[in-house]
């Protein structure tokens, strides 16, 4: 093994498109994990809301190791047993009427077939999206997402996507008209700011989809799979998408993506669209055994229980720096009146790792088995780093 370290190798190897923090992270358990040192941290990053079952959840751990000794590979133009167990559950679990899914490796490629698929069963070209809304990086997927910094050097070839306010109903019955394929929507707003949709205004969109004719794509990469203390953040809004997009916390920290096909979008000619990897049989083992997990401990209520604890003790700091307190089970934000770096470094020095959701957010995606005492932990230590920081 080489001295140097792994940050500096990363950084000479890859191509500058991430901002490293300075650990190295080597180990996790639970909502737990080490760095290269051995110094242990309280994770509210998740691997980005991945990790929703705990870093190498034993359910999930078992299930890859006997699959990996069976059949590791199988592409869609085979049937296989484990993928045919895991379609059956995840039917089981998703909203009504969504029991047909494609499989895939991430959400920006659940957000492309989605947005393609929607194209092929309309007819229509334009896609409605929010602002502030993220969607993905990918050429399609990025035609969705708002934000000029993901855009820098390509606003030329993004093209197809017109985007309304998140929340503006006049600005939507506008912008969904004959030309319309789908209106691609985040029920919480992740990445812009963990902002929960409202109710009317996503009555609104559904409402408008179903009078003219578009389809609704509901992106639930980050808000799936208990997250929000729901199965699905639509179960909250009462609202039946025609296409649902999923990913991240799907296969217990694999990579897994999916589009949940609803009751009236019809099957797709034959190759029109597909994937090499998207459905095999480790990734497709995996996923069952989170979603066995998630089900037997009933992660959404706990997310729901936790989630309203967390709101609640985040609120009860009342620091001058705090703007808002907002989210939805556990996925939850905090709008600060600085810049919210500074506050992740002091946490981070303090054994917390948390993420940013822009400039002045300051988001918390756990792991949904997180411990209570390590709720209480990461409030009372972001109130030190608060008081400290108050003018």
């Amino acid at each position: 093994m080489s001295d140097e370290s792994s940050i500096a190798v990363e950084s000479r190897h890859e191509p500058g498109l991430y901002v490293k923090r300075d650990i190295t992270l080597v180990e996790g358990r639970g909502a737990r994990v080490w760095d290269e040192s051995g110094r242990e941290y309280i994770d509210c990053v998740g691997g980005h809301g991945v990790a929703s079952v705990g870093h190498c959840n034993p359910r999930v751990r078992d299930a890859l190791a006997e699959q990996a000794g069976k059949l590791i590979t199988c592409p869609e133009s085979f049937a296989n047993d484990v993928r045919a167990d895991y379609l059956r559950a995840l039917a089981r679990v998703t909203p009504a009427g969504i029991d047909r899914f494609f499989l895939c490796n991430s959400g920006t490629e659940a957000v492309e077939a989605a947005m393609k698929f929607a194209r092929i069963h309309t007819g229509r070209s334009r896609i409605v999206a929010a602002r502030r809304g993220f969607h993905g990086r990918t050429m399609g997927a990025l035609a969705a997402t708002w934000g000029k910094n993901h855009r820098r050097g390509v606003e030329h070839l993004i093209t197809g996507t017109d985007h309304v306010s998140f929340g503006d109903i006049e600005g939507l019955r506008s912008a969904v008209d004959e030309s319309t394929a789908a209106v691609l929507v985040e029920l919480v707003q992740g990445e812009g700011g963990v902002h929960p949709a409202d109710p009317a205004f996503v009555a609104e969109i559904e409402g408008l989809c179903r009078s003219r004719g578009a389809l609704l794509i509901l992106d639930e990469i980050q808000t799936g799979f208990g997250r929000t203390g729901a199965w699905f953040a639509a179960d909250h809004y009462g609202v039946s998408p025609d296409l649902l997009c999923l990913a991240k916390a799907m296969a217990g920290g694999l990579p897994m993506g999916a589009v949940g096909i609803g009751e009236r979008v019809d099957d797709f000619p034959p190759l029109s669209h597909g994937s090499t990897f998207g459905g095999g049989p480790l990734v497709c083992a995996a996923a069952r055994a989170t979603l066995e997990f998630i089900e037997a401990e009933d992660l959404p209520g706990r997310a729901a229980r936790l989630g309203a604890r967390l709101l609640e003790d985040l609120r009860g700091l009342d620091s001058p720096i705090v703007r808002e307190v907002r989210g939805m089970g556990l996925m939850v934000g905090v709008d600060l009146r600085v810049r919210v770096s500074p506050i992740l470094r002091s946490l981070q020095e303090r054994g917390i790792l948390a993420l940013p959701a822009g400039a002045t957010v300051l988001r918390f995606l756990p792991p949904l088995v997180i411990g209570e005492a390590d709720l209480t932990e990461v409030v009372e230590t972001l109130g030190e780093v608060l008081g400290e920081m108050a003018p």
